[in-house]
């Protein structure tokens, strides 16, 4: 095994949404005989049916791959993506554990996994393979002071596809906005890299550097930014905000009700409630508990029709209590961009039909 090298292989983020937070893989190198190979545990098949609304309730398969170390690296250097090697500093022993921990991995029982971004992913496989398979302490370095949320975390790469980082904030629940441990952390593969470039490794009561080297394998390109949709989703709750806030000045001075109007915000927000119902069964914890509902009332639907029939209802009653319930959730979860100006526009509604009692 002297002839052995294994690495902790980090790519940095490119364009496409399933790359936006980088990727990491193991590499084994065995310089005598020529193998050399990457192991990579982010392997999925979008073209399976329902691929989108599988991944979004936690129900999608991922597999390890291996693959050939050159095109592995000249994928990523297509979309100008730096790719990283941390040679680890490992002992003959730790070495053959680790290709035999490989090995079992990449048997065609044992490649499959339920993915699950946060807890189970193609960073921390690679991570927990390495952990499992050390015959001395491996020290992490603490992080002093910093304890982000996952969703800040996610906020760090999403920033410039807005409504990319919209949808998922919708989804994410209260506990994507608990403060998170190193380990918890460490399902961003650049997270995990920063870490083991500080860990190092008690043998015989001596301190070793978990990393021997680090090498660029491939340097970081050019990368083509593709376009967001150019109203962002703050721009866009704000205009729908600011046509309800006309609308119901023009009821007030015409002495007239838009039903039309309040119909529409209903089903508008009443749909996506429906998913949101649906996300309290998905195998994500993170999104069990979701404040937004009480905004993205599914219960709008009952309603809708005796509205839309000019009767009485307590709907309008419910809504506003759910939503002050909502800004006060506001305290403890944050919401997708632009959701405060929808409570507004639903309360100023309310706020009319009151006026009507």
């Amino acid at each position: 095994m002297d002839s052995v090298e294994i690495g902790l292989i980090t790519c940095s983020p490119h364009e496409e949404i399933y790359s936006l937070y980088g990727h990491t893989a193991l590499r084994y190198h065995d310089l005598k005989r020529g193998i050399d190979g990457v192991y990579n545990w982010g392997v999925f098949d979008y073209t399976k049916p329902h691929f989108a609304l599988r991944f979004i309730f936690g129900l999608t398969d991922y597999e390890l791959g291996v693959a050939p170390t050159l095109p592995f690296c000249q994928y990523y250097a297509e979309w100008g993506s730096q790719v990283t090697e941390h040679v680890l500093n490992l002992t003959r022993v730790e070495k053959w554990n680790i290709r035999n921990a490989l090995i079992e991995n990449s048997k065609r029982e044992n490649r499959v996994y339920r993915y699950n971004f946060f807890y189970d992913n193609c960073s921390t496989r690679p991570r927990d393979i390495i952990e499992r398979n050390m015959e001395g302490g491996l020290v992490y370095q603490p992080r002093e002071g910093y304890e982000p949320t996952y969703r800040e975390m996610l906020h760090q790469h999403n920033s410039r596809h807005q409504w990319t980082a919209f949808g998922i904030d919708l989804l994410l629940g209260i506990k994507a906005d608990a403060k998170t441990n190193r380990e918890e952390q460490e399902f961003l593969p650049n997270n995990l890299r920063q870490d083991f470039d500080h860990a190092y490794v008690m043998r015989d009561g001596r301190r070793e550097p978990l990393v021997k080297e680090c090498r660029v394998l491939v340097p970081a390109g050019i990368q083509m930014s593709q376009s967001d949709f150019i109203v962002s989703p703050f721009i866009f709750f704000a205009i729908i905000f600011f046509i309800t806030a006309i609308l119901s000045l023009i009821e007030y001075f015409k002495k007239t009700r838009f039903i039309w109007f309040d119909t529409l915000l209903m089903l508008l927000t009443g749909l996506p409630g429906i998913v949101l119902v649906l996300m309290i069964f998905s195998e994500h914890p993170t999104t069990s508990i979701n404040l937004q509902i009480l905004l993205l009332n599914p219960l709008a639907l009952l309603f809708i029709w005796p509205v839309w029939k000019g009767r009485k209802t307590k709907w309008f009653l419910i809504n506003a209590i759910c939503l002050i319930a909502f800004l006060i959730g506001s305290l403890w979860q944050d919401y997708a961009e632009g959701m405060i100006f929808l409570a507004s526009c639903l309360l100023l509604r309310c706020l009319v039909h009151y006026n009507d009692k």
